[in-house]
């Protein structure tokens, strides 16, 4: 563990020192979270590179490890010694309006993520679908060394479409001797303070305020709908939010609410969504001072820091790429034409265009050409019941789930600055594509766009607000109107980061636990297992090998046609024979109570043709290979 927190921070290091130089008159406010962004880039880039020329192993860690040093000393003891950081008169107005959050939500790292409880792992409620995927490819990366990685979750070689670089940040860390659960949380912690850090400060540097950014701040990460409404009937029903699977004034699904809390429901258990936003959201604040500040020379910083945004976040990028558009426009409308102002956008749209366009055409991009399901047209976005029809109200669908920020938004848009009105026009960009074009099979999953436009509104709301209350000239009508703004604003996602704190499920127990240990000890690094789809498989999500099939809320989602792997895994369980099992490559099959509930599965065959490899009181596995 030492030598995987030493690792780390030598990134976060070089990121602190590479963010000091490109902003040498920073607060340390702004410092730190862009010093995390800049790290976490780097993480990213410079193992994943070396793991392309030596296997994604020690060495490449190592050699990863040589440039990030001598960027570091470069930034340290380069040409022009670097200005004392000072602290603006309103430097502690970020640390005390991050805080709160900040607690709750390592808390819930601590809860969700491998939590040990009596020999057996649990999580929370947000964390029970995605986390074993995550683990999965985590351990997958790092066990088999194959990089590019394989796509582990089917038989056979297939792509692997989904953005993987936001696995890689851990999975360097188990190469590094890290545990699981440490090597999972250690580049998280850096990302959730890159995110809420570069938020506050992305929504100072706009707004100009430190009130109408700390409000911008708690609209969008405890902001909500007016979902919390249909739990006010009775008690039960309250009391359900508490007590029920997704049963929270956020994810309602019964009653259309869908607007989920941006930490609970997407930072913690999305890991592309929080390391996406972790570059995204200091690329906004970059963006903002290069085209709408005319700090022209913070082009190249720029790309320097989203370099590996496209196979981190897809979506992210995909939503940089709208906003710089936007901007591109401003600049071309309301800046002289000189090559000073025009060739850093060049040089900004080539770096990017080639480092991007290597890292998708074979990836992501190609998935969604040939993908199952990926890109088509669809309105209104989950509220489209897919048959053109709309389950509610258009405009109330969203003033139901986004509450009082969507209610404001016209009136907010008047009230802005120019400036202000152009950059919150990539987000209706980002808006008016997400509402006509879904990019992967699960609708749901264009809020990822969404929440983009949503975040920039919320900086708009949030000035409109506090100017509205500064008008106010009695002190009770401030106080009694921002009560009320909270209360219609935050409620229901407070309730929901309270069901989240009191959730607990077993993700796994601990006969699993000692099955995918035996697995990880002793199975070839390339072995392929015959599992049950469940999706919490723990030969695929604590031991990181190949499974036949995996669960379809994964391999669907993810574009996969996964016909004949899930008819070759019935068949193999239910009727099995030697030469299915050689054409697929089986080297192992598992026995274990998802089995046995799931098919009528004939174990006796396997029993009596082949060596029994592993077993204990609920799970036994067959060698099939020699």
């Amino acid at each position: 563990m030492a030598v995987s927190i030493a690792y780390l921070l030598l990134f976060l290091a070089a990121g602190f020192l590479v963010a000091w130089r490109i902003l040498p008159d920073a607060d340390g406010a702004l410092l730190l979270p862009l010093g995390c962004s800049y790290g976490l880039s780097m993480l990213a880039v410079f193992p994943a590179l070396f793991a392309l020329l030596f296997g994604f192993g020690e060495l490449a860690a190592v050699c990863a490890a040589i440039p990030v040093l001598v960027i570091l000393l470069y930034a340290l003891y380069g040409s022009a010694p670097l200005h004392r950081i000072h602290h603006s008169t309103d430097h502690g107005a970020m640390w005390i309006c991050l805080a709160p959050l900040l607690l709750v939500t390592v808390y819930l790292l601590h809860t969700h993520i491998l939590h040990a409880v009596d020999g057996t792992l649990h999580t929370g409620q947000s964390c029970y679908g995605d986390l074993p995927m995550h683990l999965g490819f985590i351990e997958y990366i790092a066990q088999s060394g194959q990089f590019p990685p394989a796509y582990p979750l089917l038989g056979g070689d297939h792509r692997f479409g989904y953005p993987f670089l936001c696995e890689t940040v851990s999975s360097v860390f188990r190469v590094l001797g890290a545990d699981q659960r440490t090597a999972y949380l250690l580049p998280m912690l850096p990302a959730v303070f890159a995110v809420f850090g570069m938020f506050w400060q992305l929504a100072r540097r706009v707004l100009g305020s430190v009130a109408k950014a700390s409000l911008a701040f708690y609209l969008f990460f405890l902001g909500s709908g007016f979902g919390f409404a249909y739990f006010l009937g009775s008690p039960e029903d309250f009391q359900s939010i508490f007590t029920g699977f997704y049963t929270t004034p956020t994810n309602y699904t019964v009653k259309n609410i869908v607007w989920v809390n941006p930490i609970v429901d997407l930072m913690i258990p999305q890991r592309a969504t929080l390391f996406g936003w972790s570059l995204l959201l200091p690329a906004l604040h970059l963006l903002w001072r290069f085209c709408y500040e005319e700090e022209r020379r913070l082009w190249l910083p720029l790309a320097f820091l989203v370099l590996p945004l496209p196979l981190t976040h897809t979506h992210s990028a995909l939503a940089l790429v709208l906003v710089c558009l936007v901007g591109g426009a401003y600049t071309l409308l309301h800046a002289p034409h000189t090559r000073v102002v025009l060739l850093p956008w060049g040089g900004l749209a080539l770096l990017c265009g080639v480092a991007w366009l290597a890292q998708m055409l074979p990836t992501v991009l190609a998935q969604s050409v040939d993908g199952q399901n990926m890109l088509r047209l669809h309105f209104n976005w989950v509220n489209n019941t897919g048959d053109g029809t709309l389950k509610d109200n258009y405009f109330w669908f969203y003033i139901k789930n986004i509450g009082i920020v969507y209610l404001l938004l016209i009136p907010a848009w008047f009230h802005a600055s120019r400036k202000q009105r152009w950059f919150y026009g990539g987000g209706l960009l980002i808006w008016a594509l997400a509402e006509i074009v879904v990019f992967q099979p699960n609708t749901y999953d264009n809020n990822k766009l969404l929440y983009v436009w949503h975040m920039l509104g919320c900086l708009l709301v949030a000035q409109l607000i506090v100017d509205f209350l500064a008008s106010l000239r009695r002190v009770w009508a401030r106080l009694a109107a921002a009560c009320v703004v909270c209360f219609l604003g935050m409620f229901g996602s407070v309730l929901t980061i309270g069901r989240e704190v009191v959730s607990d499920y077993q993700h796994w127990s601990a006969d699993e636990i000692a099955l995918a240990a035996f697995v990880s000890q002793n199975a070839e690094s390339d072995a392929l297992f015959l599992t049950s789809d469940r999706h919490t498989a723990p030969v695929f999500a604590l031991a990181g090998r190949r499974i036949l099939c995996g669960s379809g809320s994964y391999v669907y989602y993810h574009g996969m046609d996964y016909a004949s792997e899930y008819h070759a895994m019935h068949t193999l369980y239910e009727a099995p024979d030697e030469a299915t099992l050689s054409a697929w490559g089986i080297d192992y099959v598992v026995f274990d109570p998802s089995v046995t509930s799931e098919f009528s599965a004939d174990e006796n065959w396997y029993a009596a043709c082949y060596p029994l490899w592993y077993d204990n009181d609920s799970c036994r596995v067959y060698k099939i290979s020699s």
